[in-house]
């Protein structure tokens, strides 16, 4: 049998990172086990659901290097489900209910009332042909209930019945369905609500594993019910914490916080994104992962806590900085164009600035500070332009390198007995205009001699 999983997300919006933990949680598994990913888009809400928001996750997806093996659409699919309602309906499985929702909300009341649990009393189970033909033609048109098996002979009688399995994140989990209302399985209005297609598609694509935020674990036991009364097996099934600011607020795709775009935009790498979504939450320490494969080796579904996973946005940067100190050049050459770095010293500009990055854009700024005809525009004070004017008079012969920095400073050092901050400070904001930034022996060859020179105060 060959590991199969899907993402299956609404595209009724950009996905933000939370979404982005899900996707690599099933990604990661599927790579672990040589199995195969499905990207699934539920979008069988077609007032909400946009071909602009699906292609944009694709989009995200592949920019996080995560590729789909196949891509589905529910909207395409609802003679299936159609076919799975009438299976249900003929089972005496699926059950037509014309309280309205204020109706609803009152019994829910009363039964609170009465220290009752807050489930639907299957009072609609007792309608006879003739009842709900007069309900129809006061213009009530039903919505459907799927029958839960948590009674013996009479569906008004319920008793506790668990439904288990071992969750591949939190281990062993029992929901009882006595506890669950009839889930609502078609809206008034004819259109499906999550719980049917997902299951009709998870039994028609093969899905071995089901990985998911743990908000969906009581709907879990639901739909366990819901496949055995297909007459299908239903999936192994795993529950990873859900990601939350700082604050404890969720996220959402509505309000676009922290989607992948804007972090995209922001110039957040795509696997400081991974490393945070993946290792946020788990027993794991959250450090910087240079690829897939690494973090697919160091990925654990179980290590995953129960409690939410916060995390701070800071971390982001903080990780995308960790990222770049260690990337090699060929990994950014092509984009470092894009910021105008290029040419015979692009290696070695990319070596002495990467330690000094917190986003890739900002090589842009070092690009200007090495090339020519950048001019520091930095006023000193009497004593300091003097110990420069001495201390540019005594630089050393080219050719320059990696030790050049350190015979110069020597030099000044020994000729004008200063040291320390007295000594640096003037020489730094000489030659880039900035109070701190990569080693100058890494961006003084980058000068040359001439260049050097041109910057003296």
């Amino acid at each position: 049998m060959t590991v199969t999983v899907r993402f299956a997300p609404s595209p009724t919006g950009n996905i933000h990172i939370g979404n982005a933990r899900t996707a690599l949680f099933n990604w990661l598994f599927a790579r672990k086990n040589g199995g195969r990913f499905v990207q699934r888009f539920d979008d069988t809400d077609q007032a909400r659901s946009k071909q602009e928001f699906a292609d944009q996750i694709l989009y995200d997806l592949h920019w996080l290097g995560i590729f789909p093996d196949k891509v589905e659409y529910q909207s395409r699919r609802f003679e299936r489900y159609q076919a799975a309602v009438e299976k249900l309906k003929a089972a005496g499985l699926l059950y037509p209910c014309y309280e309205t929702p204020d109706e609803l909300e009152l019994k829910r009341k009363i039964r609170l009332s009465r220290k009752l649990p807050p489930i639907y009393g299957r009072e609609a189970l007792a309608l006879g042909a003739e009842e709900r033909a007069a309900l129809e033609a006061e213009g009530r048109t039903p919505h459907w209930r799927f029958l839960l098996p948590n009674y013996q002979r009479d569906p008004s009688e319920t008793r506790r019945t668990d439904i288990s399995w071992t969750d591949i994140v939190r281990g062993e989990e029992t929901v009882d369905l006595a506890s669950l209302s009839d889930p609502v399985l078609i809206r008034a209005d004819g259109t499906y609500l999550y719980t049917l297609p997902s299951v009709v598609d998870d039994i028609e694509m093969g899905i071995t594993h089901v990985i998911r935020g743990d908000d969906h674990v009581t709907n879990t036991g639901v739909q366990i019910a819901l496949f055995k009364a297909l007459g299908a097996d239903a999936p192994a099934f795993g529950h990873h914490n859900l990601l939350t600011a700082a604050s404890g607020e969720g996220l959402s795709k509505r309000s676009g916080a922290l989607s992948i775009a804007s972090l995209r935009d922001d110039g957040i790498e795509p696997m400081a994104i991974a490393s945070l979504a993946v290792l946020t939450g788990t027993s794991e320490n959250i450090e910087p992962v240079p690829s897939m494969g690494d973090l697919a080796e160091k990925f654990d579904p179980a290590a995953a806590s129960r409690s939410a996973a916060k995390f701070d946005p800071a971390d982001l940067v903080h990780l995308n900085r960790a990222l770049l100190q260690t990337m090699p050049f060929t990994a950014v050459r092509d984009r470092l164009v894009a910021f105008g770095v290029g040419g015979v010293q692009a290696e070695a500009f990319w070596l002495a600035v990467r330690g000094n990055l917190d986003r890739l854009s900002d090589a842009a700024r070092w690009w200007e500070v090495v090339s020519k005809d950048y001019r520091p525009d930095v006023p000193f004070a009497e004593a300091d332009a003097a110990f420069l004017a001495e201390a540019f008079g005594l630089l050393p012969d080219e050719p320059w390198n990696g030790e050049t920095w350190k015979a110069w400073t020597g030099a000044v050092k020994e000729k004008t007995g200063r040291k320390g901050k007295a000594l640096f400070r003037p020489l730094r904001l000489a030659l880039t205009g900035l109070e701190s930034g990569p080693e100058l022996s890494d961006l003084l060859p980058l000068l040359g001699r001439e260049e050097t020179l041109a910057r003296r105060p």
